[in-house]
């Protein structure tokens, strides 16, 4: 007797979070990024925007934010105020606005999509490589996804 079994598709057990916070500069297209296997909470906005203020020592700053109740609380805000980081804060769902969201639809495609990761390391890895790469690996890609073109919607009431 033949019989044909069905074997599901491989998949890891278990559930690991890799958390990436990222800022993008919108003309130069670095990234910097603070990565965690925990939560993404104030203080990780508070470590990104030291990050940021440590590399940009000599320039003015503006962060576009979402509305995330993690990047907007007075801790947050205390901090960005004490390093001279300006927050600029984007309406709600508007994540077409947001150059940042361009960038993790692109990882995601470049890194998840259609990918099987045997273990959390090379899944973790494949995401870092990926970000700490795309300047010079994906450049062109890069500067056609990322540009300051955004496309607007009228209100529909």
């Amino acid at each position: 007797m033949v019989s044909d079994a069905y074997l599901p598709p491989r998949r890891p057990s278990g559930r690991q979070r890799f958390n990436v916070l990222g800022a993008l500069h919108a003309i130069t297209h670095e990234i910097i990024t603070v990565t965690n296997d925990t939560y993404i909470n104030s203080e990780s906005v508070v470590t990104l925007l030291g990050a940021l203020a440590k590399k940009f020592t000599d320039l003015p700053m503006t962060v576009v934010l979402d509305n995330a109740r993690y990047q907007r609380n007075a801790f947050v805000m205390a901090e960005a105020e004490r390093l001279h980081v300006t927050l600029l804060w984007l309406p709600t769902y508007s994540p077409n606005r947001n150059l940042i969201e361009r960038l993790w639809k692109f990882v995601k495609a470049e890194c998840l999509y259609g990918r099987y990761y045997p273990t959390f390391a090379p899944f973790k890895k494949a995401i870092s490589d990926c970000l700490e790469h795309a300047a010079d690996h994906h450049k062109v890609k890069l500067d056609s996804l990322l540009t300051l073109k955004f496309q607007m919607f009228e209100s529909a009431s």
